[in-house]
């Protein structure tokens, strides 16, 4: 094996799928300022976002994975010159997507009381449910976003999304600072003002990339003009075949990090808290690798398009070598500074909460230590997964990741979650297990699809 034919597709993947590691980023930064910001108020504010986002990151991965469907097909559709697939796709998908958005905003407004019933800290509770009902109504921009920015990925102009995020994220830091903390004459209204922040940001990311995709040359053909209730029933039943499954993929991963925040509410605050600084820091680098999740999914739907199975694989590779090589050198830095990485989110010279703070850092502080390790597993099960995807395989990699995270991930966390046995160490010890367990399934998956599909068309060749 040369390792040359799989490294000279760095620069080109690099080139993919950096502005989407930026407009990901954009995404987790919003939260990572939040945090940041909320965490200098006190510890049940910092546990309190952290409950309220545990169930917006529920709904938000079934938006996002179900809105991952428009990719492949665009992709496909851009590959082979299907100006009518293209504006099919990216008109039923927005449609999809607006309707999917209203629906998980009434699933989130209506599901507050839940919190009431999970035996989480009542302060916490209590900080948490009015931050909830301002997050929950930005989910309908946001999925109408990730429509937009679907399209704009399959389309291979991956740098309007990463614009777009990028002003998001000035506006929402500079709204935190005016809202949070009650600067220049604004009203000081706590974590409700780092929820407006995100709610108006989210309204701008829609508006700034329709508007850069309405007015550039390529994508004005497909994007102009749309009747956006007249529908295509077939493109429809396509798109829901591949995004509820999409959807399902991502739901089964986000879900048992949601877990991991629920289970570590039973521990207290602070291991809540803590729990919430260690999946922040995680939610960054782990957007990197859904970057090139992205590049891949764009990659290998590029290559369906023109039936060439052997560059399908070569490239997938490439990129597969490319997220090993970022995951060891994120292992390496959250295991270095694993214990002053935390120091970001909390004020020491806060007498009243010192104690909580430091209680904080020790414990966020070790479950730096489990992310570290699974640096490795996360990035190839998300990469091979966008592989999967680009090849419109989603059947089987739903099962193999409900499996993984549910059958292996969840219960480990739960055994090993309690506080008679290692807390939330044990929480994140069962996150390794199921992430290294997808990677492996996954992996065999992508393996054993493309060999088949490389022999089917080599028969079909020798029969011709």
């Amino acid at each position: 094996m040369i390792i040359s034919q799989y490294t000279k597709e760095f620069a080109y993947n690099w080139k993919l799928a950096a502005p989407v590691m930026l407009g990901m980023l954009g995404h987790t930064f919003v939260s990572f300022i939040d945090n940041i910001m909320v965490g200098q108020i006190g510890t049940a504010e910092l546990a309190a976002v952290s409950l309220g986002n545990s169930f917006m990151f529920i709904a938000m991965s079934i938006g996002i994975g179900f809105s991952t469907a428009i990719t492949p097909l665009i992709a496909e559709a851009d590959a082979s010159d299907n100006l009518q697939q293209a504006r099919s796709a990216y008109k039923n998908g927005l449609f999809l997507c607006t309707t999917l958005g209203i629906l998980l905003f009434l699933l989130i407004f209506f599901s507050k009381p839940l919190m009431l019933l999970m035996q989480q800290p009542d302060e916490v509770v209590a900080l948490a449910i009015p931050y909830l009902n301002l997050v929950a109504f930005s989910l309908i921009p946001l999925v109408i976003f990730q429509a937009i920015k679907q399209f704009s990925d399959g389309m291979s102009m991956t740098k309007y999304p990463m614009y777009a995020t990028l002003l998001a994220n000035i506006i929402n830091v500079i709204l935190n600072y005016l809202l949070i903390f009650g600067k220049f004459g604004f009203p000081e209204l706590g974590i409700v003002g780092a929820a407006y922040g995100t709610l108006v940001s989210r309204f701008v990311m829609v508006i700034y990339l329709w508007v850069k995709l309405r007015f550039n040359n390529r994508s004005f053909k497909i994007v102009k003009n749309i009747q956006f209730f007249s529908l295509d029933f077939l493109m429809i039943k396509k798109i829901i075949n591949l995004g509820s499954l999409s959807a399902m993929q991502m739901f089964f991963e986000v879900a048992i990090f949601t877990s991991a925040i629920w289970l570590s509410g039973l521990l207290g605050k602070n291991p809540q808290a803590a729990n919430q600084i260690a999946l922040n820091l995680s939610s960054m680098t782990f957007m990197v690798a859904m970057g090139l999740s992205v590049a891949s999914m764009i990659r290998v739907g590029n290559q369906k398009g023109l039936q060439n199975y052997r560059e399908l694989r070569r490239i997938a590779f490439s990129i597969f070598l490319l997220g090993v090589i970022f995951a060891v050198f994120f292992a390496l830095l959250f295991f270095i500074f694993h214990e002053s990485l935390p120091y970001i989110y909390v004020d020491l010279k806060d007498t009243l909460n010192y104690k909580d703070n430091i209680e904080v850092l020790s414990i966020a502080s070790n479950l730096l230590l489990a992310a570290a390790f699974f640096q490795i597993s996360d990035s190839i099960q998300v990469v091979v997964l966008g592989a999967l995807r680009g090849l419109q395989d989603v059947k089987i990699p739903t099962i193999l990741t409900f499996v993984s995270y549910w059958i292996v991930g969840f219960p480990v966390s739960y055994f090993l979650g309690k506080e008679n046995m290692y807390g939330s160490f044990g929480i994140w010890l069962g996150l390794l297990a199921g992430l290294t367990t997808a990677s492996i399934l996954l992996y065999i998956r992508f393996n054993s699809l493309t060999l088949r599909l490389i022999r089917e068309k080599q028969e079909n060749v020798s029969l011709t």
